[in-house]
Formats: C-alpha cells, sequence, structure tokens
C-alpha cells in the first residue's frame, strides 16, 4: 500500500506560507490562471475527451464530466470574480481590553489544509483551487478516476502559474484516483484539517462514515418543490421547468414534486413542459390517476421519494395539506434546497420558517442555490449540515479565527 504522509506534510508545511502572501499577488494568479485555462482551451479539450471516452453518454455524470469551450470560458469568468472579491483573511472580528490591561483581538484565518474527494467534476479542480489560495488554504485534491485525465490536465495549469509567481506548488497537491489514496485521506489525522466530499449522498456518506479527519457535508440535493392550493400556475409551470431541466445532473435540481390535491385536474398542464424534455416521472397513485397514459410516466413506489435522481427523472407527492408537505419534506429532504410555490402568505412563511434547509425559497426556482448566484463567488460546494457552515460555502466559509492577545508582562 503507498504511504501518501510525505503528501500530506508538504502540504502542510508549504501551506504555512499561504497565510502571508498579500493579495496583490493572489489576484496576479488569479488573474494569468483564467487566461491560461482560456488560452489552453484546446489542451483541456483533448485531456476532458480521454475521459470523456471512457463514459457513456447517457450516464447521469456524463454532463458533469463534460468540459467545453464555454464551460471553459464560463470558468475562467468564475475566477475572475472570486479574484474580485475582498480577501477574507486578517479581519477582526472583535476587539476588547480587558481590565488587567490585555487586548484581545478576534481575527480571520485559513482553515489550514482542506482535502477535498470530488467525483466526475472536473469544473470543482479550477473552483477550490481559486477559493483556497484566495482564503489562504492549501489543498489536498481526490479526484474520481472518471475526471483524472483532465483534472491533472487543469492541476498542470495551476502550477505553471504557481512557479511563474514564486509560489509553492507542492501546497496543491492531487492524489492518484485509487481507493488507497482515499483511505489514507481520510486518515490523515494531524496533517488535513477538514475534508469536504462533493458528489452523491453514497460518496458523502462513505466519507462521513469512515474518516477520522473533521467533515463538512457538501453537495447531495434531494430536492422538493410544493405547489400549493394558492398556486399562480404559470409560475408554478416555469418554475418547475427550470428547477429540473436546467442542469438535471446538479444538486439544485428539482427530484419531488409535491402537489395539493385540489390542483391536481391542473397536474397535466403543469408537468406537460417537462414531458416535452423528455423528464421520466414517477407518480404517486393520485397523481397517476389524474395524469394521461404515457411512455414517460410511471407508477411511483417508495425507492422515489428520497431520491436525488440527477438526471431527467421527477417524482409526485399528493397532499391534503402543508401539514403534509412539511412532513413529507422532513421525511425525504437531505436539507439542501426546498421550494414552496403559492400566492398565500401565511403558508408561505409557515413554509420558510418550518422547512430545516440550507436555502428555502418561495416562488421561485431551486436551481438558483450555487455560490456564484448568491454573489459569493465561486463555492467549494453547498454545505447541509449545521456546524460551521451552511448552504453556499465560499471564501469567508474557508475561514476560521483566532484569538490574538498583546500584553505588556501580565501574569496571572
Amino acid at each position: 500500500m503507498n504511504d501518501f504522509t510525505p503528501i500530506f506534510e508538504q502540504v502542510q508545511r508549504s501551506s504555512r506560507r499561504l497565510t502571508g502572501i498579500s493579495d496583490g499577488l493572489v489576484n496576479l494568479v488569479l488573474e494569468d490562471l483564467a487566461t491560461l485555462a482560456e488560452r489552453e482551451i484546446t489542451f483541456l479539450l483533448e485531456e476532458n475527451q480521454k475521459d470523456l471516452k471512457r463514459m457513456e453518454p447517457s450516464h447521469p455524470m456524463y454532463d458533469r464530466l463534460l468540459l467545453n469551450e464555454s464551460r471553459i470560458e464560463g470558468i475562467a469568468a468564475e475566477i475572475r470574480q472570486v479574484k474580485s472579491l475582498p480577501s477574507p483573511l486578517h479581519h477582526s472580528l472583535e476587539a476588547k481590553k480587558l481590565e488587567n490591561g490585555l487586548l484581545l483581538t478576534k481575527i480571520t484565518v485559513p482553515l489550514g489544509v482542506i482535502g477535498i474527494i470530488y467525483e466526475a467534476r472536473p469544473n470543482v479542480t479550477f473552483d477550490v483551487f481559486s477559493l483556497a489560495i484566495k482564503s489562504g488554504n492549501g489543498l489536498v485534491l481526490k479526484g474520481g478516476s472518471d475526471a483524472d485525465f483532465s483534472n491533472r490536465a487543469i492541476l498542470s495549469l495551476i502550477h505553471q502559474v504557481l512557479t511563474k509567481h514564486g509560489l509553492p506548488t507542492s501546497a496543491f497537491q492531487l492524489l492518484p484516483p485509487d481507493r488507497s489514496a482515499t483511505k489514507a485521506l481520510l486518515e490523515a489525522v494531524g496533517y488535513v484539517d477538514v475534508i469536504i466530499p462533493r458528489g452523491s449522498q453514497g460518496l458523502i456518506n462513505f466519507v462521513r462514515e469512515n474518516a477520522k479527519v473533521p467533515v463538512i457535508e457538501t453537495g447531495a440535493g434531494i430536492v422538493h418543490t410544493y405547489v400549493d392550493e394558492f398556486a399562480d400556475l404559470e409560475k408554478a409551470k416555469k418554475i418547475i421547468h427550470n428547477a429540473k431541466t436546467r442542469r438535471p445532473s446538479v444538486c439544485n435540481s428539482l427530484d419531488c414534486l409535491i402537489i395539493h390535491e385540489e390542483l391536481l385536474d391542473e397536474l397535466g398542464e403543469l408537468v406537460h413542459p417537462l414531458m416535452l424534455d423528455n423528464v421520466k416521472i414517477f407518480a404517486d397513485e393520485k397523481s397517476f390517476a389524474h395524469l394521461q397514459r404515457h411512455e414517460l410516466i410511471q407508477k411511483a413506489d417508495e425507492s422515489h421519494f428520497g431520491t436525488e435522481f440527477l438526471s431527467l427523472k421527477m417524482a409526485i407527492k399528493t397532499v391534503k395539506n402543508l401539514d403534509e408537505a412539511l412532513d413529507h419534506i422532513a421525511t425525504y429532504s437531505s436539507k439542501h434546497s426546498e421550494a414552496i410555490i403559492s400566492e398565500n402568505l401565511e403558508n408561505i412563511e409557515r413554509f420558510l420558517l418550518e422547512v430545516d434547509a440550507a436555502a428555502v425559497y418561495a416562488n421561485a426556482s431551486t436551481a438558483f442555490t450555487d455560490g456564484n448566484q448568491f454573489g459569493l463567488g465561486a463555492e467549494i460546494g453547498i454545505s447541509t449540515q449545521k456546524l460551521h457552515a451552511r448552504g453556499p460555502m465560499a471564501l469567508r466559509e474557508l475561514t476560521s479565527y483566532k484569538w490574538v492577545v498583546r500584553g505588556k508582562g501580565q501574569i496571572r
């Protein structure tokens, strides 16, 4: 079995230098990386094609794995957005002078070394580097074998820019795509400060259950949208279609439509745009009875509720009232993003208050749960837990704090 301890030691040792890098130099690195990514589009696409050839286009992860010219241009734009954001480091959160004369200041500092375990999402390599260097953190990356060519190509560009500016490439390293590397990273106590998994619920569960290093859970989204009896159907039709079909393979896409039973006669109209885009629907007994027979519509079973489809598939659940909708969400939600479509202010406010999720929406698509859309820049993930950070994790969420104490010889 390979020993990855030397890699972890290098990242830990090198990452200490990142705290003292000026924000101006960090911004030069990010601008140069964005420019280099645009200039090396052909190289990146060639390496990405090597990965794509090993995956069937019908695979739910294919869209996440795919890079193209417009996506790389979008990645470069996100890198520049991170560049434009203020540094999250060295901010004074609190300051006070004690009666004994000690001066206390609570300041923001990097988390330290972050381990990222992610699946077929090469854009993550660009995103997390941009956020990590801007927040002074080192990185140990563990990508999936499906995206290894793409990830190594991207890291080669990152190292090229770091070398140009005399910064340590050893602070940002990519492990081999084998399972022994995953195990080593999960057990890298004393070297890695926190692990953030990016991917399916299965990946997140595995990391949480096997890690000895602290974990921040991100990514898995079992997303519901509740259409109550007071909904504007035109709004609902557009919101549901966007939430399901914009990018079905991402974590904020709609998995289960919850509909009030008084709207069942309108259900066919609501799902018609979805069917035009070949969305396969698993309808519960009541909703199935109100839909025309079609090859895209099947009866749901229990397995279809609480499933993150990551594809053009969606479940439908019928409820009698808001209480039943809230109960269904509480039972099956991954606490990522949940929405209500209604014109009833009392129902809206109760839904927003009672639903336990990182992002809760009224009359809007859950597709907006994204660091960039929230104005935070590229994100390292959507945290679905409550300790340390929740929702899109961007620069501020990649810091901790420490107390700086200045004295003049005081003893206790």
